[in-house]
C-alpha cells in the first residue's frame, strides 16, 4: 500500500500553526486544537505521505495576517491550506452555509491545480461533513468524518436554555446542520467518535445510524503539558492559594475539576467526604470549580451548586479540610494534577454522566490514580489504563469506600499511578492515535469501495410523537414487560421520542432507572413536574424553571401547612426548590378542599397534588406532570394529539386531560384515576404495569406512522 495524502476538513473557526486563540469564541476552541494536532501527527508517521488540512481563508485587518495566507508550513509533510468562501471578513460558523458550496468547488479546484487526490477526505463538523460528502463524492474516495458535537443534541441544550424554537432555526441554522450530518452520515465509509457511549447515545439519534460504520478513537492528549510531579509544583502560585485553606496540606489530595454544574455532582461528593470521618482523617478534599469573583454574578446554576458546597463546608463543619479556590488558569490545571499526585492522592470525577472524561486522561498523564463515574466515557478510560475505580455517582457511601481503598494501599496507589502512565502512552497520546487512525483507514486504503448512497430516510427532520410514563407505578412491577417495553421503545427511538414523569428527585429517579435497567429517557420529567431533564447529559431545562419561579413563596406555605394536624414534611431530600412535601393522614388532616382554602386565604396561588392516598405535594401554580408535558411538546413542536402518556396515581392525572392520548395500567392506585373513565382518548389498559403500556401503544397504533423505512441497500 503506497503512503497515503490524507485532506482534512475544518472549515469554521481560526486555525494557524501556533498560539492558537482558544476560547476566542464559541468556533474557536478543542476541535482547532484537534485538527492541528492530528495533522502534524499523521504527518510525522512515516506510513503518511502528506496531509493538508484546509480551512477558509479569513481576511481581516482585525485578526492576525496568518488567517489570510492561503498556505502554512506545519512540517515537512504537513501544511494549513486556506480556501477562499464567501466574504472576506471572518464570519460565524452559522453565517457560512450558503457559502459551503463555494468552499467545495474552491478546495476541488486547488487540488486539481496542484495535481493532487487525496486517498482520504477527513471532515470535521457538520460544516466540514456538507462540504466533504460533495469533494469525496467527486473525486472516488473513501469519506471519514469526526463530528465533535451534534445537532440533535445540540438543539436539546438550546432549548433546555430557554432558546425557543423559531430562534434555535433562525440563529443556528439547525434543520440545516441536522441535515448536513445525516447526509454525511449516509455518505461516510468510516465515523470516528470518542467514546461507545458516543456512538450509541448521540449518533443513535440519527435516521443513518450506521455503527458498523463507526469506530472509537479516543483524541490524544498533550503529554508535553501534562506529565508526572517534578518537584516544581510546589512552588507554583496555585499550591500556595490552595495550602491556604487547609490546616494540614501535606495530607494526599482529592481533587476534583469541573463547571461549576448541577451535573458535576459536587453535592454528593462533598458529602462522601463529610460522612466519612477516615476520609477527613487521611485526605483533604480540593474542588476546582471555576472562577469567580463573586457567587452572586453568576447563573443561577452555578450559583446553587458553590452555593450548596459552601453550606454543605458548614454542615459537616469542614473547615480546614476543603480547599475551594477561586480563581486558576488554564496552565494551573496540570499544576493542580502534579500537586495531588506528589501528595499521593486521587483525582475524582463524581458527574452523574460524562460522555467523555478529558480530564480524566489529563489527570493518569500526571501519574494520579483516578476514581470516575461508572456512566459514559471513564468505563472506556478506566478499562484501558487499568488505573482506578469506576463508582456509582449516586452513592456517597460507594464512593467514599472507594476513594479510602484507593487512598489506603500504596503499593496499589503506585501501580495504578504507572498503569496511568502506561495506558496514557499506549492510548491517548497522539502517536498512538495517529497509529489508530491509520489502522483505522487502511481497509479503506486496501479496498476501494464505492461511496454508498444515502439508505431511506424518514420525512420529518424531528421526532414527531412522544410517550410519557409515570416510573414505579407503570415501570417498575414486571421485569419481563419492562423488557420488552424498552426493546419496543428503542425500536421506534428514531422517529418518537421516550419520557419519564416521576415524582421522585433526579437523584432518586436516576437510581431506581439503574436498579431496573431503564434506559435514559430522551426527557426526564422529576419531583412532579417542577424539573425538565434532557438526555444524554441531564441538562435541565433552565427556561422552564424560570417559567414556574411565578408567585412561588415556599416559606409561606410552610407557614400555613405546618400546624395543621395530621400533616408532617418529609425528609429534607424529598423537598426541592419548587416542591414542597408532606405525609398526610387522611383520617386526621383537613380535606383537600379545605387545605385549599386555608392556602388562598394566605395568599398562596399554587398546584395542591394528593397521591397514593398519603403523599400530599404543594407546588407553584405553573407546574405540574401535565404542565410540563404540554412545555416539552410545544418546545420540541411534538402537537399533543401525538403525545402518548401513560400513569398510575392522582398525581398522573392532569397529564391525561386534554388533547394528549392517556392510557391508565391496570394496576393504578385504588380508585384515584377514576374520575378519568369517562373522559374522551383515556384508554383503561386491562395489563398493569409496562404490559399496560404496550396494550395502549397497539391500542392507538400509536407507532403505525412512522416507521422508519427500510435501507435501499438492506
Amino acid at each position: 500500500m503506497k503512503p497515503p495524502y490524507i485532506v482534512l476538513l475544518s472549515v469554521h473557526g481560526l486555525i494557524r500553526g501556533r498560539d492558537l486563540e482558544l476560547g476566542r469564541d464559541a468556533d474557536t476552541g478543542g476541535q482547532t486544537l484537534y485538527v492541528v494536532e492530528l495533522a502534524r501527527a499523521l504527518a510525522e508517521l512515516p506510513e503518511v505521505a502528506q496531509v493538508d488540512l484546509m480551512t477558509r481563508r479569513v481576511v481581516d485587518p482585525q485578526l492576525d495576517s496568518a488567517y489570510a495566507q492561503s498556505i502554512e508550513a506545519l512540517g515537512p509533510k504537513a501544511r494549513i491550506v486556506r480556501v477562499d468562501a464567501g466574504p472576506e471578513g471572518y464570519l460565524r460558523k452559522e453565517a457560512l452555509w450558503d457559502h459551503l458550496d463555494s468552499f467545495a468547488d474552491n478546495a476541488l479546484a486547488f487540488l486539481r491545480a496542484e495535481g493532487l487526490c487525496p486517498d482520504i477526505v477527513h471532515s470535521h463538523y457538520a460544516d466540514a461533513g456538507y462540504v466533504g460528502a460533495r469533494l469525496a463524492n467527486q473525486l472516488g474516495v473513501p469519506q471519514v468524518h469526526t463530528g465533535h458535537s451534534l445537532g440533535r443534541v445540540k438543539r436539546r441544550h438550546l432549548i433546555a436554555s430557554g432558546v425557543k424554537r423559531d430562534v434555535i432555526e433562525t440563529r443556528y441554522h439547525m434543520a440545516r446542520r441536522v441535515e448536513a450530518e445525516e447526509l454525511t452520515l449516509g455518505s461516510a465509509s468510516l465515523v470516528i467518535a470518542s467514546t461507545a457511549n458516543e456512538i450509541e447515545e448521540q449518533y443513535g439519534l440519527y435516521d443513518h445510524y450506521q455503527p458498523e460504520q463507526m469506530q472509537v478513537i479516543p483524541p490524544g492528549t498533550d503529554l508535553k503539558r501534562f506529565m508526572p510531579p517534578d518537584g516544581s509544583e510546589r512552588r507554583a502560585p496555585i499550591a500556595a492559594e490552595v495550602a491556604r485553606f487547609l490546616n494540614d496540606p501535606g495530607k494526599p489530595m482529592i481533587l476534583a475539576v469541573s463547571r461549576p454544574d448541577e451535573r458535576k455532582n459536587i453535592a454528593t461528593l462533598v458529602r462522601a467526604y463529610g460522612e466519612s470521618a477516615e476520609l477527613q482523617e487521611r485526605a483533604n478534599l480540593v474542588v476546582v470549580a471555576g472562577n469567580r469573583d463573586d457567587i452572586r454574578d453568576l447563573d443561577s446554576g452555578a450559583q446553587r451548586v458553590l452555593g450548596d458546597l459552601l453550606l454543605d463546608i458548614d454542615r459537616y463543619d469542614l473547615y480546614g479540610k476543603v480547599a475551594y479556590p477561586k480563581h486558576h488558569r488554564r496552565d494551573e490545571v496540570s499544576v493542580l494534577y502534579r500537586l495531588a499526585a506528589a501528595s499521593g492522592g486521587v483525582f475524582v470525577n463524581p458527574a452523574l454522566t460524562e460522555p467523555f472524561g478529558l480530564t480524566l486522561i489529563e489527570a493518569a498523564a500526571s501519574g494520579l490514580p483516578i476514581v470516575a463515574t461508572s456512566d459514559g466515557g471513564p468505563q472506556d478510560i478506566i478499562g484501558n489504563c487499568h488505573n482506578g475505580y469506576l463508582i456509582d455517582p449516586l452513592s456517597p457511601e460507594d464512593m467514599a469506600t472507594t476513594l479510602l481503598t484507593t487512598l489506603k494501599d500504596k503499593h496499589n496507589w503506585t501501580q495504578m499511578a504507572q498503569a496511568g502512565l502506561r495506558g496514557v502512552q499506549r492510548h491517548y497520546a497522539w502517536p498512538a492515535h495517529a497509529k489508530a487512525y491509520l489502522a483505522a483507514v487502511k481497509p479503506l486504503l486496501e479496498h476501494r469501495r464505492p461511496v454508498r448512497r444515502p439508505p431511506s430516510r424518514r420525512p420529518m427532520l424531528y421526532h414527531d410523537r412522544a410517550v410519557f410514563t409515570d416510573l414505579d407505578q407503570n415501570l417498575l412491577g414486571e421485569p419481563e414487560s419492562l423488557a420488552e417495553f424498552v426493546r419496543v421503545v428503542r425500536e421506534h427511538r428514531k422517529c418518537a421520542s421516550f419520557g419519564i414523569a416521576t415524582g421522585r428527585s433526579l437523584e432518586s429517579a436516576l437510581k431506581i432507572m439503574r436498579r431496573y435497567g431503564i434506559p435514559m429517557p430522551d426527557v426526564l420529567i422529576t419531583s412532579l413536574g417542577t424539573e425538565i431533564h434532557f438526555a444524554p447529559e441531564y441538562a435541565m431545562d433552565l427556561a422552564w424553571t424560570r417559567h414556574i419561579d411565578h408567585l412561588w413563596t415556599p416559606a409561606a406555605v410552610r407557614a400555613v401547612l405546618d400546624e395543621l394536624p395530621g400533616l408532617k414534611r418529609q425528609p429534607k431530600s424529598e423537598q426541592s426548590r419548587f416542591k414542597v412535601s408532606y405525609y398526610i393522614d387522611p383520617l386526621v388532616a383537613p380535606s383537600l378542599e379545605e387545605i385549599n382554602r386555608l392556602l388562598h386565604q394566605g395568599d398562596q396561588t399554587v398546584n395542591v397534588t394528593l397521591s397514593f392516598g398519603q403523599f400530599l405535594d404543594v407546588l407553584p401554580i405553573r407546574a405540574s406532570k401535565g404542565f410540563a408535558v404540554r412545555w416539552f411538546a410545544d418546545q420540541w413542536g411534538v402537537p399533543l394529539e401525538q403525545v402518548l402518556v401513560a400513569g398510575g396515581s392522582g398525581s398522573d392525572e392532569d397529564m391525561m386531560r386534554g388533547n394528549t392520548l392517556a392510557a391508565v395500567v391496570a394496576n393504578r392506585h385504588n380508585d384515584e384515576l377514576r374520575a378519568l373513565a369517562e373522559v374522551e382518548r383515556i384508554y383503561f389498559a386491562r395489563a398493569g404495569y409496562a404490559r399496560g403500556i404496550l396494550e395502549a401503544i397497539e391500542h392507538y397504533d400509536f407507532y403505525g406512522a412512522c416507521r422508519v423505512p427500510p435501507r435501499e441497500d438492506a
